[in-house]
């Protein structure tokens, strides 16, 4: 008999995120959806009069963020919702509605941006000096000049603007493609019981100790989307042309460095990032060398490539013993940062257990005035552990920046962000291996810590040079079709995993389900956050409460700098290739104890 997934109302509402608090009625949503609408149409009375005087700079910004903040809660609203239930046609029109608003607020606000860079520097400066409101702006004023050469007339980012809810109409296609109609079918699990494949449980299948268990979820995942190569080969071919399209109109020399300019990121982090895990590529070549031998293969195939490698059973871990196992792990960070954890546990911050038409994978997420809200599909695995405290170092970083700075700098860029989650997960490794002096207990970990590796910053590394080759192709000319996307993803796949993986015919179509490639250049940011992450986790280990305090100094400064500079607030200077080759130094000293424990 099958083992179905549960529907919502099954799972025990004390494990589902209190929404509610947000919003306790429909009737409450609708009103600040309208509100949100009609400050944006007030706020057209400052168009052609930002520079009539310093007070109307300073109110125009501060009623731009009002509509903004109102607006961020409509749609963070609106998109969890339906994220709890993607077959939910009523959430599915409000988050319709949201995006629809969303987008008539920026065309009608579209105005403010062209207006400001025009404004001379000098003419600010007076201002800064007139109207003290404006100090709070003095980093978004920085930030439109140096942007000054990418921002069109009036009428063209109006019209961008109304395009907005079309152009990001492939990610939201992706959506609904990917969560609510792809359906996996059944496998037989290990007790041989039929049981449905769906995107919580795939991995679980994944790292399967039978053989043929894993090798019919992998053979009919894969076979689910090469079903539907072309329609995603074309959806992914829109999204790659409105970046490049949209990085010519705005005077960018490619999407990349558009992508990276809202940052102020050198493109040479990036390039960095790629060349020096390239160098590294022979230690992992090594490492699945590794795996091979120790799994018994004469052929070590992509569904091989999960499994745990230490002889042990995978320990079940129940919700509430990962979180206590997470408070431990914490415990260097200090009893401010415990005290704020466990407070977000207990207040419901975590939408906990998978449900039918519930998004797959794991977030963090909310308003500026919400919860710092995590989804999770938890199956009780010590991996779902290390998501706990992943998403949880997200909406701590949220926590600590909406109580330290105001909504103008209340978020985080994604550059930054992913260090907060992987100094989580570094930490809670560290932990373990500290803790565990059993050899066999220890090789486990290690071979965890290893494969966190090569699943962020390997991986994501991979995924990153994809990115770049795709949308290259397009700026040269050329075209995306589903044969081009998957020869260059299998070539990729074959570089990065060596000689001793036999190539199969599936993997060539595992960009297919990569929902993050309709973030464009986002990515890397995993990489090289865990790599920042891992020199920070470094030194609050090794230099204690100073580094600590510097550490969440840096994770209560939110947006207000560039992300590179805010990463040297944690002592981390990204534009060198140091963090990065300081992580691929780790890996390798982990890849060789993993040897010498194993006899080999």
């Amino acid at each position: 008999m099958a083992e179905k997934v549960k529907q919502r109302s099954e799972n025990d509402p004390k494990y589902q995120w209190n929404i509610e608090a947000m919003y306790s009625s429909d009737a409450d949503w609708e009103k600040d959806l309208k509100d949100a609408l009609s400050g944006a149409e007030d706020f057209t009375k400052y168009r052609d009069h930002l520079t009539d005087s310093a007070k109307t700079l300073a109110d125009a910004l501060i009623d731009s963020d009002a509509v903004s903040l109102k607006m961020e809660r409509v749609f963070v609203y609106a998109r969890m919702k339906l994220d709890e239930d993607n077959r939910v046609s009523k959430q599915q029109d409000m988050l319709n509605r949201a995006v629809s608003a969303a987008s008539k607020i920026s065309a009608m606000m579209s105005f403010l941006t062209p207006e400001l860079i025009q404004i001379p520097e000098e003419t600010l400066q007076e201002f800064m000096k007139t109207d003290a409101r404006l100090e709070q702006y003095d980093y978004v004023l920085r930030q439109a000049v140096r942007e000054k050469a990418h921002v069109l007339s009036k009428a063209e980012e109006n019209i961008l603007a109304q395009l907005g809810e079309v152009l990001g109409a492939p990610d939201q296609i992706f959506t609904m493609l990917n969560d609510a109609d792809l359906k996996f079918g059944t496998i037989r699990d290990e007790q041989g019981e039929e049981t449905e494949l769906t995107h919580g449980n795939y991995i679980k299948f994944m790292r399967s100790k039978k053989k043929e268990v894993r090798e019919a979820a992998y053979r009919h995942c894969y076979d689910t989307y090469r079903s539907m190569i072309n329609t995603i080969a074309a959806n992914y071919a829109a999204n790659v042309k409105t970046d490049v399209i949209t990085a010519r109109m705005r005077h960018y020399p490619s999407s990349r460095a558009a992508a990276l300019s809202g940052g102020n990121i050198p493109e040479a982090v990036y390039d960095n990032l790629i060349a020096t895990v390239n160098e590294t590529l022979p230690v992992l070549h090594r490492y699945i060398a590794l795996r091979k031998d120790l799994m018994g293969l004469d052929e070590l195939k992509m569904s091989d490539v999960y499994v745990p490698l230490a002889e042990i059973e995978d320990p079940k871990v129940s919700f509430e013993e990962g979180v206590a196992l997470c408070e431990k792990a914490l415990a260097p960070l200090g009893g401010d940062y415990l005290r704020h954890f466990r407070e977000g546990i207990d207040a419901r911050w975590i939408d906990v257990y998978e449900n039918e038409g519930k998004t797959s994978g794991a977030y963090s997420f909310g308003s500026y005035d919400s919860m710092p809200y995590v989804l999770m599909n938890y199956d009780g695995t010590l991996q779902d552990v290390f998501t706990i405290i992943h998403e949880m170092g997200h909406s701590m970083n949220s926590w600590y920046t909406r109580k330290a700075q105001p909504f103008t700098y209340g978020s985080h860029s994604i550059f930054t962000a992913e260090v907060a989650s992987t100094v989580n997960e570094t930490l809670l490794m560290r932990f373990l291996l500290e803790q565990e002096k059993d050899p066999g207990m220890r090789r486990y970990i290690l071979n965890m810590y290893i494969e966190a590796f090569r699943s962020t910053l390997f991986r994501q590394t991979m995924f990153a040079e994809f990115e770049l080759l795709s949308h290259r192709q397009v700026e040269d000319g050329g075209s995306l079709t589903a044969e081009w996307l998957s020869d260059q993803y299998d070539r990729l796949n074959t570089k990065y995993f060596g000689p001793a993986l036999t190539g199969d015919d599936r993997i060539r179509y595992e960009w297919a389900r990569i929902p993050h490639f309709y973030r464009s250049f986002y990515v890397y940011q995993y990489a090289t956050g865990y790599s920042a992450a891992n020199a920070i986790a470094d030194k609050i280990l090794t230099e204690g409460p100073a580094a600590r305090d510097a550490y969440l100094t840096f994770l209560a400064s939110g947006d207000s700098d560039d992300p590179v500079e805010l990463l040297k607030i944690a002592g981390v200077d990204m534009t060198e290739r140091e963090p990065v080759e300081r992580a691929m130094k780790t890996f390798t000293e982990l890849v060789e104890e993993f040897r010498r424990l194993s006899g080999k």
